[in-house]
């Protein structure tokens, strides 16, 4: 019984955000079509879509770390994968405009990957040339003053790891740049949508920020030491408040 009234919730939520999608898609999209600083209108609109969804569906936000976050500067977040439902939560949390790194396979879903691939770079991470023009993309974007969001595990972590090993790329864009990483953990997202599975379950999902790390001079030890620095910092997060 528990099972089934699982399904019917999981169908609710899932056509809820289909449905919301359609009515809020054209208003992000066309934004940033008009002009490049149309972002702005756009992430209202994305945070309502997200908003939205998450209160009709019984997702509850609880965000601790805000003071960190300088909005007139930008920032390569990181944050731990472990569950789709990141994808709301990363606009909910994060109070910038903001470009992701998504991978490729989501620019194929209908609809969806229009209107996230205005707000996306698509990676192939198969592919050496693909990683090599989405890091050219986020170096440009950085330096239009806007922050990005990065995934450094790579992937949707399904493991009994705490964290997977990290890719190099959002380092050494940080030391490149010069612009800080700052760590997100996301705590219970896959709680709602739990590894190995489609049903959704309502709940409350914990962000923490950390304090802005800066990025090394540049060497040939910097990326990897770098890289293994705010591993460290978002374990002990997710130690800390996991």
């Amino acid at each position: 019984m528990i099972k089934f009234l699982q399904w019917i919730y999981t169908l609710y939520s899932g056509l809820l955000f289909i449905l919301l999608m359609l009515i809020f898609g054209w208003f992000i999209v066309i934004p940033i079509l008009i002009s490049d600083k149309g972002d702005r209108i756009s992430f209202i609109f994305i945070r309502l879509w997200a908003g939205i969804w998450s209160f009709l569906s019984g997702i509850r936000y609880e965000i601790e770390g805000l003071e960190h976050i300088d909005r007139s500067k930008p920032y390569i977040y990181i944050f731990n994968h472990r569950s789709f439902i990141d994808a709301p939560v990363i606009p909910m949390a994060i109070p910038q405009e903001l470009r992701a790194l998504g991978k490729k396979e989501l620019s194929k879903i209908p609809f969806f990957g229009w209107v996230v691939g205005k707000l996306a770079v698509w990676v192939d991470r198969s592919s050496t040339e693909s990683r090599r023009a989405s890091l050219e993309k986020l170096v440009q974007i950085l330096e239009k003053g806007k922050s990005v969001v990065v995934a450094p595990e790579g992937t949707r972590n399904d493991s009994n790891e705490l964290l997977l090993p990290f890719q190099k790329g959002a380092f050494r864009l940080s030391i490149e740049t010069g612009i800080p990483i700052l760590p997100m953990a996301v705590i219970g997202a896959d709680q709602i949508m739990k590894r190995g599975s489609i049903l959704l379950s309502p709940g409350k999902v914990k962000i923490y920020f950390s304090k802005p790390i800066l990025p090394p001079n540049p060497s040939e030890k910097a990326v990897n030491d770098f890289s293994a620095q705010c591993k460290n910092r978002l374990e002990a997060m997710l130690v800390a408040h996991g």
